[in-house]
């Protein structure tokens, strides 16, 4: 048999994927998308879903969003993952696991008989190409990157393939974070085989081992998924799931109140009263770890001084925020940990109150009374909380201490290419959120100087206070909770005064089910787990 050009094998690839694409389009999911106006005609073992962006990528290690990560939870599992209803660490892909004394091996039992959705198995050499991508530059396939939560590992310094089924990894120096950074979204475990077959274009070809396998993806139309029939936890109720990406919050709620979606996340504050007295929804609540913040540019004047930073604390009507925009979805925020961390919280914090003589004098002392400022706003984006109208307040309340603020608001993926490369010489605030898993993750990514854009982190407005860096390193080490604890309320106590950020809200996410939809519930780590989901 003659072997066949590169350019021959491409393009059969090419139409296999196609062929796959259109069989899709042809049955579950062309019936599930081409009546999304009419629930009658929805199938009723297909959910449809009403998520708030586009995804980036359905790549676990490339992407940093909660609306990427609600999808792709449900095509790939960790090695570890968090029990229902908890942040609690519980088997998932590993049955067990063993610590070394010193804290610096993991040695992880996988579960034997399980296959990737391309049929190809789960084992260990999977699991050591799954960190060897992400962590060594050397690795073949490291160019599918970049990996902007490879930090999540970094303390991995060796990943051993003990037998088939039995894998350890070897640290640099005990880190307390690992089993709930392998819950994780990026902890996720996708299939070799498939990265290998397509490199950078993994990201529109994902391939993992969870409860549902991918289908079909149409840019700005849907991410379609099918019940993955022989997973290893029991396949799930529903035939399919499909994502909807419906950008404009009214938008959501008409597809929601019309049957046009079975369930939508973040509802917005102005319609959960609707929702919640019509018997054909049903409203779901959750606490969980999220702060909604505004990133300050302390590259640049007049946030380099800390005076005009704390002024825009006090400026700020916070409280009128939380009661009059989000309705009472939120609380009152006060540093970098969110309270939802009771054991790393610091308690003797109180919230900046709002003070706005206060701001202006401190302004005054700075010498900044009438400065020009750049705010980017986004139009929504994975728990942003009413951007635009938060964005419009927060904009009056500045006015009014004589902060002259002009508004650019963007598309959600359009404005995390301009914030997260850092705010120098673009714009002097934004508006940010962040859903996470340890009260470390937040901090160390986006307050430590080795996190400014350039060294791979997300510290986009430049903080940086070499005590901070010390703290959250020696938190992150330290295997004992109470030294943890100590450490971690020592740096909120540094961060507040510092006040790199305005440490806006806390939100207690919220989602709407159409009546027919059973067995879901919203999850502390603002993950979407479908696996049991049902719709009658």
């Amino acid at each position: 048999m003659m072997a066949r050009t590169e350019e021959e094998q491409l393009g059969m690839t090419q139409r296999t994927r196609v062929a796959k694409y259109l069989a899709a389009a042809a049955g579950l999911i062309g019936l599930a998308l081409s009546a999304v106006t009419a629930e009658a005609q929805i199938p009723e073992d297909v959910l449809v879903v009403g998520q708030i962006a586009e995804p980036k990528s359905l790549d676990p290690a490339t992407v940093t969003a909660v609306n990427d990560f609600r999808i792709l939870v449900n095509v790939y599992d960790g090695l570890t993952r968090y029990a229902d209803g908890t942040l609690k660490v519980v088997p998932g892909l590993a049955e067990s696991w063993e610590i070394s004394d010193d804290g610096t091996v993991y040695t992880f039992k996988l579960r034997e008989d399980v296959t990737f959705h391309d049929g190809t198995p789960f084992n260990a050499e999977a699991v050591k190409f799954n960190f060897d991508r992400m962590l060594k530059e050397d690795h073949p396939h490291h160019d599918t990157g970049p990996f902007p939560l490879a930090f999540f590992f970094s303390a991995i310094e060796e990943t051993e393939v003990v037998d088939e089924y039995t894998v350890a990894l070897h640290l640099g120096e005990p880190y307390a974070p690992l089993l709930s950074n392998l819950a994780y979204p990026t902890g996720l475990m996708v299939s070799p085989a498939a990265v290998e077959e397509y490199g950078k274009d993994f990201g529109r070809n994902p391939v993992g081992t969870g409860p549902f396998k991918f289908a079909l993806w149409e840019s700005n139309r849907q991410v379609a998924l099918e019940r993955n029939e022989d997973y290893w936890d029991g396949a799930p109720p529903l035939r399919g799931v499909v994502f909807r990406p419906i950008t404009d919050a009214n938008a959501r709620v008409s597809e929601m109140l019309s049957g046009g979606i079975d369930l939508m996340v973040e509802v917005p504050p102005d319609n959960i009263a609707t929702f919640a007295q019509s018997d054909e929804f049903v409203i779901h609540e959750q606490a969980g770890p999220h702060l909604w913040f505004l990133i300050l540019n302390m590259k640049e004047a007049p946030f380099d001084d800390k005076r005009v930073r704390q002024a825009v604390n006090y400026a700020i009507d916070k409280r009128a925020l939380v009661e009059n925009v989000l309705q009472g979805t939120a609380t009152v925020a006060t540093g970098p940990i969110p309270a939802a961390f009771a054991w790393a919280y610091n308690e003797s914090l109180e919230p900046y109150p709002y003070d706005p003589e206060k701001a202006r004098a401190l302004i005054a002392e700075a010498g900044a009374e009438g400065a020009d400022l750049t705010f980017y706003v986004t139009e929504g984006g994975s728990g942003m909380l009413a951007p635009i109208a938060m964005g419009t307040a927060i904009q009056a309340d500045l006015a009014e201490v004589g902060l002259n603020v002009e508004i650019e608001t963007y598309e959600w993926n359009t404005f995390l290419g301009k914030v997260n490369p850092g705010l120098e010489g673009k714009a002097d605030m934004a508006e940010m959120a962040w859903m996470t898993n340890s009260p470390d993750t937040l901090p160390y990514l986006a307050l430590r100087t080795d996190a400014w854009p350039e060294n791979g982190g997300f510290n986009s407005g430049y903080y940086s206070n070499p005590k901070v860096d010390e703290l959250l390193e020696k938190a992150r080490t330290s295997t004992d909770q109470a030294e943890r604890a100590k450490l971690y309320k020592e740096m909120q106590a540094i961060v507040y005064e510092d006040a790199p950020w305005a440490f806006i809200a806390n939100w207690k996410q919220n989602a709407v089910t159409s009546s027919r939809v059973k067995n879901f519930k919203l999850q502390p780590s603002f993950l979407l787990l479908l696996h049991k989901t049902a719709k009658e």
